[in-house]
């Protein structure tokens, strides 16, 4: 029963087809009940025959066919009916779940292979389909087995007898491999889900896998990660085999020792031909249970552990959901401050140690320091990625902690050294962001970010396909693309994290342009790694250890800094 609380989730979702979840259960109890007519119909007919009663013998055949026809039908369209619902039901899972992945801490997806995340989702919320009808279909098996077993008892208590001792043995069976069957395959899960993400990360990163020249390491470490994926897949499958053997052998012992049961009773006229003949029907009942209820065992082990997997992000069991306030950021002024803030990541020392800095609207605000100084953790806090030990940090006032999502992502938007792409036209880019802009709105944002005139010259201009990650760009063009978008999102505060480290001398230009432009409008932070491109902001932070070391322009932190000396010094050479 402990397990019972796993399917909460599916039983929230099920509440909304409840009325058709109990028709078609009623429609398929009439069904399996109806079935039972079956042995009986056909041992009267025979009996009749034997008795040389041909017209009482084909009335109980054409009884026989009408009840096959109803019976078939009615299933037919009842699984059809259940199989929509578990459709709808399993999609409805697979949403929550990824949508609940997207509301997880940035932790969450360091701590976790992007292959485990996309298994649950995907994989996790497949393995649902196909059994909601295999429980209502053993266990309307099982309500009509009873009234079976009434009729067998009544006519035979040794036959049924039998028929208890053998339940009895099934029982202890499913008990012991059930346990063995969950575990391997909750071991096969977390292996695939490692498999996953090496194919992912693979197919990501092909370009630097080629020029890195590791492919036969990779052939390598893939073979033994199959390797172990197979050995555990053997495994399950043989404690599935001897499960199998196992359940056969003993329904192989109920038919024959029935069967022998009721020959005997037959011969000696304890018992009459309608009800031998109707047992061959009816004890092949309780082997299809059998064989029904090993392979459900399997299915339910198999659904338990997807659905154990998709409830520890569904309720919170690994991760707690970043929770935003109630607080509207209207008319965005862009005045940031950082108020005594202490942060470190998961596992690791001390980034931003008690830092204090107040960043002003309408300048080019420059960030520099070396690499893992916290540089990059401001706009990480800033954002929300992650959140702050100790401290606040407020936009205009308010603590960012008391804002809503909606209102701390329109007046913020972040420009990285790796822009993200989807793998969608370029207008589809824009409109993901805003489903209003018009063409003529994405184009006005491209030209602020003088990349529309590259965007022109393709074939199919913004109904150009980018790419995964905007393969087909270059960097300086998917940083200049990256920027139009969030230009598009109109925000008050724009950061660029590193984004021209890696850039070349004429793209770097065109993004001092951009950022010299925004900063009459905007709050305008950049952490730069290349000083050449902060060289002539207005204000410069120099930040070691995770403090303000300096602040000043280029000429004066040249003169008063021996940190940003060093830092210029090292780029000269």
């Amino acid at each position: 029963m402990k397990n019972i609380k796993e399917f909460k989730t599916l039983f929230s979702l099920i509440k909304e087809y409840k009325f058709k979840l109990i028709i078609c259960s009623l429609a398929i109890f009439l069904s399996n009940v109806s079935y039972l007519l079956v042995g009986y119909l056909n041992g009267r007919s025979i009996e009749e025959v034997t008795k040389l009663n041909l017209k009482l013998a084909l009335f109980f055949l054409g009884c026989y066919l009408i009840e096959q026809i109803l019976a078939s039908v009615i299933e037919r369209i009842a699984n059809a009916s259940l199989y929509k619902i578990e459709l709808n039901v399993s999609r409805k899972v697979s949403y929550l779940t990824y949508k609940k992945a997207l509301y997880l801490p940035a932790f969450a997806y360091e701590e976790k292979t992007s292959g485990e995340l996309i298994n649950r989702i995907t994989n996790d919320t497949e393995t649902i389909i196909n059994s909601f009808d295999r429980l209502l279909e053993i266990f309307s098996g099982l309500l009509s087995s009873l009234i079976i077993f009434v009729y067998i008892f009544y006519n035979s208590y040794l036959i049924g007898c039998e028929i208890l001792l053998f339940i009895f043995i099934f029982a202890f069976v499913v008990k012991y491999f059930n346990p063995k069957l969950k575990e391997i395959h909750k071991k096969r899960k977390a292996l695939n889900d490692e498999y996953t993400s090496f194919v992912t990360e693979s197919i990501r990163g092909i370009r630097e896998i080629k020029t890195l020249g590791i492919k036969d390491s990779l052939f390598n470490n893939l073979e033994i990660l199959i390797k172990k994926l197979t050995a555990k897949s053997e495994k399950e499958v043989d404690i599935s085999r001897n499960y199998d053997i196992i359940s056969y052998t003993l329904k192989s012992f109920l038919e024959v020792g029935s069967f022998v049961t009721c020959a005997i009773l037959l011969y000696y006229g304890k018992t009459s031909l309608t009800f031998f003949v109707a047992l061959t029907y009816y004890i092949y009942r309780y082997t299809w249970i059998i064989e029904n209820i090993t392979s459900f065992s399997k299915i339910y082990n198999q659904v338990l552990v997807a659905l154990t997997r998709i409830n520890e992000i569904l309720e919170n069991k690994l991760y707690t959901d970043v929770q935003f306030g109630t607080q509207e950021l209207t008319d965005c002024k862009g005045i940031i401050k950082f108020d005594h803030v202490t942060f470190n990541y998961p596992n690791e020392g001390v980034v931003l140690n008690d830092f204090t800095a107040t960043f002003m609207p309408n300048l080019k605000i420059g960030i520099v320091g070396k690499s893992g100084q916290g540089k990059s953790t401001l706009f990480n806090l800033l954002t929300r990625v992650f959140d702050t030990s100790q401290g606040i940090i407020s936009i205009d006032d308010i603590n960012i902690q008391d804002l809503t999502e909606a209102s701390l992502r329109k007046n913020l938007s972040i420009i990285r050294q790796e822009p993200f792409l989807f793998n969608k036209s370029i207008k589809e880019n824009f409109l993901i962001l805003n489903k209003h802009l018009t063409l003529e709105n994405i184009r006005k944002f491209c030209q602020m970010a003088y990349i529309d005139d590259y965007i022109m010259s393709l074939p199919k201009n913004y109904d150009t396909i980018l790419g995964e990650g905007g393969v087909n760009l270059s960097g300086g063009q998917k940083q200049r693309l990256s920027i139009a978008r969030a230009l598009a999102k109109e925000s008050k505060i724009i950061l660029f994290d590193e984004a021209t480290s890696a850039l070349d001398n004429e793209s770097q230009k065109y993004i001092k342009k951009v950022i010299d432009n925004l900063v009459k409008d905007h709050t305008v932070l950049i952490v730069a790694h290349r000083l050449s491109t902060i060289i002539d902001a207005d204000i410069i932070y120099v930040i070691n250890n995770g403090q303000i070391e300096a602040i000043g322009n280029h000429q004066t932190l040249l003169k008063n800094s021996k940190s940003y000396q060093r830092l210029y010094n090292n780029e000269l050479e």
